[in-house]
């Protein structure tokens, strides 16, 4: 059998979905490792490894079959850059398939195609540990805001409002600001004692160690969003500043490509759990662009590179 492999590669893992070439039908799905970028450390060995073990985990499940195409949506590929023909590259060779039977973009792209479904414009807002947003329009155009990395380009992600909301914390623990149970709240999930002096200087030295990072902050949001929604007005701050950062960048999209009434598909960890950030969202979307209307995806990245592996069988 003919086959065609979609893959959702993201930092902590990778998904494979395999179909039939001919009728489209979904027939299995592997899973394997996370990515880097290809300019980190084993970036490329890490890449070739995740695709690897996934389409295995899901060959796995078949009969004999033969991968003729595939697409790939991973983390860290920036359109039009040599690290995007490196990584087309390096796929060719770890999924034994010919140049011209594999094609590899940022995985917020093939989150788009995914959302889209038959559709033929419209934006994907995606929160998590970090955020990006990118829009398509019916002349085929894209654009794309945020996403440059948690040290240069957070607002609108998890990170964000879980860095700003520890960093609130501070400055009650000095006076700079009146205390609240945000402190309380955010120390205790830390593992360490809202009374205990040493605490901010534990804070200190834990929010440098290198297994923090912007998975540390994200993991404080919901409790950041959890004091929010009981009034903490410093939190609440907080949530609409994302809030509005996401809503800019669908305006910013949809004015670069002229969307009137543009689609939006609100994607990621953060939009989806943080119930409170979704709806100071769609309130900042109806502010900076009246016309959007938030909608649900018609699919997710996988759909997406399996409509960039069927791209490549076309004559």
């Amino acid at each position: 059998m003919a086959l065609v492999a979609g893959f959702d590669a993201g930092q902590t893992h990778t998904t494979c979905r395999l179909a039939a070439a001919g009728s489209g039908a979904v027939l299995a799905e592997g899973q394997g490792p996370g990515v880097c970028h290809l300019l980190g450390p084993n970036g490329p060995d890490r890449f070739g490894r995740a695709l690897g073990q996934s389409l295995q985990q899901a060959l796995d499940q078949l009969s004999p079959g033969r991968l003729v195409a595939a697409g790939i949506g991973a983390s860290g590929i920036e359109v039009g850059t040599p690290v995007q023909d490196q990584a087309r590259q390096l796929a060719a060779a770890a999924l034994g398939l010919p140049l011209q039977g594999v094609l590899v973009t940022g995985d917020e792209r093939t989150a788009l195609r995914g959302a889209m479904g038959s559709q033929s414009a419209g934006i994907v807002v995606i929160s998590g540990t970090g955020m990006i947003a990118v829009g398509r329009n019916g002349a085929g155009e894209e654009h794309r805001c945020g996403g440059w990395g948690w040290l240069l380009d957070g607002a609108g992600s998890a990170m964000d409002i879980g860095r700003d909301g520890l960093a609130l914390t501070l400055e009650m623990a000095d006076g700079r600001r009146s205390d609240s149970p945000l402190r309380a709240r955010i120390w205790a999930g830390l593992g360490l004692d809202p009374r205990d002096p040493q605490a901010p200087q534990a804070i200190k030295a834990r929010v440098v160690a290198p297994n923090f990072g912007a998975a540390g902050f994200a993991r404080l949001a919901p409790l950041v969003a959890a004091a929010a929604a009981e009034d903490d007005p410093a939190a609440a701050a907080v949530v609409e500043r994302s809030a509005q950062a996401l809503a800019r960048m669908v305006a910013t999209i949809s004015q670069r490509l002229a969307l009137g009434n543009p689609p939006v598909w609100p994607l990621g960890g953060a939009l989806e759990h943080l119930e409170l950030l979704r709806q100071r969202f769609a309130a900042a979307l109806a502010l900076h662009c009246p016309g959007a209307r938030l909608e649900q995806a018609a699919g997710d990245g996988c759909s997406g590179a399996l409509a960039l592996a069927r791209l490549c069988l076309e004559p």
